[in-house]
C-alpha cells in the first residue's frame, strides 16, 4: 500500500496577468493524517489546496495515491478528493438542505433508493436530520458549513480537503464543527488561520508565505516557535500557550 495519500512535486501556478501564486511547491500528505496548511493572506493556501483535484492545474506533478492527476483522471481524482470551500455559499446551490446532500450522489448514477438511503444517512451523521426540507437561504452560517461538509462526505471521498472551516463562526459553531472533523476518519488537509484549530486537530502543518513552504513540521514544533511565527505574520496560538503554561 502507498503511504502517501497526496505527493507534490515542483509545482508552479500563476493566476492571468498575475505574479507567480505557487513558487515550487513540493510537499507529501500521508495516509491517514490529519494535516494543516498555515500562513498569511496571500500565502497560496487556497490556491494549493484545489490542485489536489484538479479544479487547478499548474506546473509540476501532483499524485493521489500514487496516480498523477492528468485529464485522463481528474474525473476520479474527483471522486477521492473532497474540497469544502470557505464560504458554504460557493457549494449550496439547491433550495433544501436534503436536495445539496442528495446532488452527489444523485449525479453518480445510484437508484434512488441508494441516493436517498446516502442522504438521510449523511444528515443523520452530521446532525442534520431535521434540516431536510430547511431552505438553506435560511440557515445559519455555522449550519451552512455543516452542510457543506455533508455535500462532501456522502461522496465518500478518501482525501477532505477544507479552505477556512471555522471562519467567521462563533464560539459555540466553531466547537461543534471542530468536532465534527476530528470525528471524521481518513486524510484531512486544512487550509486556515485559526491556529488554536491546528494545534487541536493537526498532526503535521506546513507553513506557507508568498507561495512557498518556509516550513514544515509537527503542529507542536511549528506552533511553538515564536521567532518563525511572527516573521510571517502569525502568533503562538492561545491553546498551547495555556498547555505549555507560558505566557503570551
Amino acid at each position: 500500500m502507498i503511504k502517501e495519500a497526496v505527493t507534490i512535486k515542483d509545482l508552479f501556478y500563476s493566476y492571468p496577468g498575475e505574479d507567480p501564486c505557487l513558487r515550487g511547491i513540493s510537499l507529501s500528505l500521508e495516509r491517514g493524517e490529519t494535516f494543516g496548511l498555515i500562513g498569511p493572506n496571500g500565502a497560496g493556501k487556497s490556491t494549493l489546496l484545489l490542485h489536489m483535484n484538479g479544479l487547478l492545474k499548474g506546473e509540476g506533478r501532483i499524485e493521489v495515491f500514487g496516480k498523477p492527476i492528468t485529464k485522463d483522471a481528474v474525473r476520479l481524482i474527483r471522486k477521492q478528493v473532497g474540497i469544502v470551500f470557505q464560504d458554504p455559499n460557493d457549494q449550496l446551490f439547491m433550495p433544501t438542505v436534503f436536495d445539496n446532500v442528495a446532488f452527489g450522489p444523485a449525479n453518480m448514477d445510484l437508484d434512488h433508493a441508494e441516493v436517498e438511503f446516502r442522504t438521510r444517512r449523511m444528515l443523520e451523521v452530521m446532525e442534520l436530520s431535521g434540516y431536510a426540507d430547511r431552505l438553506v437561504d435560511n440557515l445559519s452560517l455555522g449550519e451552512k458549513k455543516k452542510v457543506s461538509l455533508a455535500t462532501v462526505l456522502v461522496m465518500e471521498p478518501d482525501i477532505l480537503a477544507l479552505d477556512e472551516p471555522t471562519a467567521n463562526l462563533d464560539p459555540g459553531a466553531r466547537r461543534i464543527l471542530i468536532e465534527l472533523l476530528r470525528s471524521i476518519p481518513g486524510t484531512k488537509i486544512i487550509a486556515t488561520h485559526d491556529l488554536d484549530m491546528v494545534f487541536d486537530l493537526c498532526t503535521r502543518i506546513a507553513l506557507m508565505n508568498l507561495g512557498t513552504i518556509v516550513a514544515t513540521g509537527t503542529a507542536r514544533e511549528i506552533l511553538s516557535d515564536r521567532d518563525l511565527l511572527e516573521k510571517h505574520s502569525l502568533e503562538i496560538p492561545l491553546s498551547l500557550l495555556i498547555a505549555s503554561g507560558a505566557q503570551p
